[in-house]
């Protein structure tokens, strides 16, 4: 990973649909996210973010347009979505230097950690990605029969023999390395101990389109309100109730402790239920997947070891503990999410 900041963009070619976006002033790079570009934009007219669509499977123009067209009916349904703006042809996306670009109001806002909301907080976020699973299922076409495989647990012990070679091999060898190497050979055995434990693959249960990627990065909030759901890059078909629970295990994970809030847990997972009509034997079956899930996934490794690329390192030691405590409490994990 290198640390220079990014091209500007054609920002001449860019606004050259856009008639109301006036002449640019500043264009300052937005630092977080991991899979595209974005600027803080102040023109004239008013401030923007303009994003930059690089990465290769969500700068197809078929996939930028379904998104596009997704969070416009949702934020006409009244979500707090930030949409796309439009320009004079009626179009979202401008190409200029063989890159997609889209430009989008600017939201004042902040992220907010799980563990800063209080558990009222919590039960309004349940209730809000509820009423994105149900918005999306009135304006999207019917999910396309899909079969969601769980993960092969003999790939991920190969996998896990191709990680601890390049941590065993990294120099310096320092303290994330030995961290990375303990939670390896712990994963490890946690497989081989429950192994027998891995879920069906997904196919008789209820897919649905959702956001695909609902974590605290991409929720802006308005002092104790949310006021937009961004990056809607991974807008798919999928399980709706696994991203709950995906949603959960990263909003309400203790930082240090890789433990999860089970009393915000709890009041977000009903109010999710209610919202979007989903019973607590689909949660379960959610809950389940995605602990299994989390003991066969290593992104994280593979984004340092394998593409030397360490910006998630500072994830790594609350999710890695995570997979651990849960596997441990599941019982009581999966009471909170549907009791």
């Amino acid at each position: 990973m290198t640390g220079t900041a990014p091209a500007p963009p054609p920002l001449t070619d860019v606004l050259r649909p856009y008639e109301d976006a006036g002449t640019p002033l500043t264009c300052e790079p937005v630092p977080r996210g991991l899979l595209n570009r974005g600027w803080r934009l102040t023109t004239t007219a008013g401030r923007f973010f303009l994003k930059q669509y690089i990465a290769a499977d969500t700068a197809d123009p078929g996939v930028i347009a379904r998104q596009h067209h997704a969070t416009l009916r949702l934020a006409r349904l009244g979500l707090p979505i930030a949409a796309p703006l439009q320009d004079s042809r009626g179009n979202t996306v401008a190409l200029a230097g063989g890159a997609g670009y889209a430009l989008f109001p600017w939201v004042d806002g902040r992220h907010r950690e799980g563990t800063e909301l209080s558990p009222a907080q919590s039960r309004r976020l349940g209730a809000l990605l509820g009423r994105v699973h149900s918005g999306l299922a009135r304006i999207q076409p019917p999910p396309p029969a899909g079969r969601h495989p769980s993960a092969d647990p003999d790939r991920t012990h190969a996998h896990i023999d191709q990680l601890l070679a390049l941590v065993r091999g990294h120099r310096p060898y320092d303290a994330f390395d030995a961290l990375a190497e303990h939670r390896l050979l712990e994963r490890r055995a946690l497989l081989r101990q429950y192994a027998h434990r891995r879920p069906p693959d997904a196919e008789g249960q209820v897919s649905g389109w959702v956001h695909g990627d609902f974590h605290p990065l991409n929720l802006l909030y308005r002092g104790d309100e949310p006021a937009a759901i961004v990056d809607w890059d991974r807008l798919g078909v999928q399980p709706r109730a696994e991203e709950a629970v995906r949603a959960a295990a990263i909003f309400f994970v203790h930082p240090v402790t890789g433990r999860l809030d089970l009393r915000k847990v709890r009041g977000y997972a009903r109010s999710y239920r209610r919202g979007a009509r989903v019973g607590a034997a689909e949660v379960a079956a959610a809950v389940h997947r995605v602990w299994w899930e989390r003991l066969n996934d290593f992104w994280m490794l593979h984004w340092r070891y394998q593409r030397r690329d360490q910006r998630s390192d500072p994830l790594f030691p609350a999710a890695s503990a995570l997979a651990v405590w849960w596997t441990e409490e599941y019982e009581a994990v999966l009471e909170a999410f549907t009791g």
